[in-house]
């Protein structure tokens, strides 16, 4: 059983198409849970239409997405949990293409779909979201976790279990699913996607993804990097000594881990230091790492940089995920 879980607040003009398109999706036996969480529009009228006994409706009093989606959660009956927003379109197969991704791996928690954005997108969540489409294996979704949120959360099946075993959904200054992923990835539990878009994304001025703080790309790296810091083996190399690896040491150093040193392949930085710690060349740094057993973090912001940092440590020896990871 599929317990969809759809939280609102005035989205009076996309509701309907939103719960409509999700369930057109839903079997004989699925459940809606529609959490109307404070809105003043017409929005609790559009979910009532859609009254029946498999459809719980919820109240809360403006408690906030991560709380409403707590509150819905304990509601929900199913073995799994597919979240819907109520902006966006389920398109039609993602909840068997997803139950089923689930069904064949029981290591896996949470089940994506590729996306489609529509709506007014800038250039720069196209290019994200053309990233995270081209991430389906857990294994990458692993690697992945540490640059940034590898799937879109409205667009995933998640065993309820699961939820329940990291605690649900946690408030504070960070982005609630992001926190949700990186905290079923430290307990061991696995993320994949089916390679197939079916859902569409809506990207608007008023999402939350572009209008609150904890959404910001100030908010994600801080996140992450006590997560990183816990995820560290042991001593590290940071490949990356511009603004970007600088931001992540600091970060990093907030919750302990200093790196031995940085790599770099400007002429300029090299030979000098960065948050007083010393900056090798590459092939030196590499073959120090190497010889010193030292995991490696490579933070390179550049487009295409950290395919090329993959190409050569794989070529050097180096694992991703068990000698380095990418970390912004």
């Amino acid at each position: 059983m599929i317990s969809v879980l759809l939280p609102y607040r005035n989205a009076v003009g996309t509701l309907d198409e939103a719960i409509g398109s999700i369930r057109a999706d839903l079997g004989g036996e699925d459940e809606m849970v529609l959490v109307d969480d404070g809105s003043t529009d017409g929005g609790a009228a559009i979910a009532a239409r859609y009254a029946g006994p498999r459809v719980i409706q919820v109240t809360t009093p403006g408690v906030g997405i991560a709380a409403a989606l707590n509150v819905g959660l304990t509601r929900c009956r199913g073995r799994y949990v597919a979240r819907m927003d109520a902006d966006d379109v389920s398109l039609p197969g993602r909840l068997a293409a997803s139950r089923a991704l689930l069904d064949r791996d029981p290591a896996l928690a949470v089940a994506a779909v590729r996306v489609e954005l529509f709506g007014s997108p800038a250039a720069g969540m196209e290019r994200y979201v053309a990233w995270q489409n081209g991430i389906v294996t857990a294994e990458e979704h692993a690697s992945a976790i540490f640059v940034e949120a590898p799937v879109c959360h409205p667009a995933t099946l998640i065993r309820r279990e699961s939820l329940a075993a990291v605690g649900g959904y946690r408030d504070g200054h960070f982005a609630e699913d992001y926190d949700l992923w990186l905290r079923i990835v430290a307990a061991g539990m696995g993320i994949a996607k089916v390679p197939t878009v079916l859902f569409r994304w809506r990207i608007h001025p008023g999402s939350l993804t572009w209008s609150h703080a904890r959404y910001s790309a100030d908010a994600h790296r801080k996140l992450r990097a006590g997560y990183l810091a816990a995820r560290l083996p042991g001593p590290f190399a940071l490949w990356g000594a511009g603004a970007a690896g600088r931001r992540l040491a600091r970060e990093l150093e907030a919750h302990g881990p200093r790196p031995d040193f940085f790599i770099d392949i400007d002429p300029k930085k090299i030979g000098r230091t960065a948050r007083a710690r010393p900056i090798l060349a590459l092939d030196d740094g590499l073959a120090r790492a190497r010889a010193e057993g030292l995991f490696v973090i490579v933070a390179l912001a550049a487009p295409g940089a950290r395919d090329l940092a993959r190409a050569r440590l794989a070529a050097g020896g180096f694992r991703e995920g068990s000698d380095y990871l990418c970390g912004c």
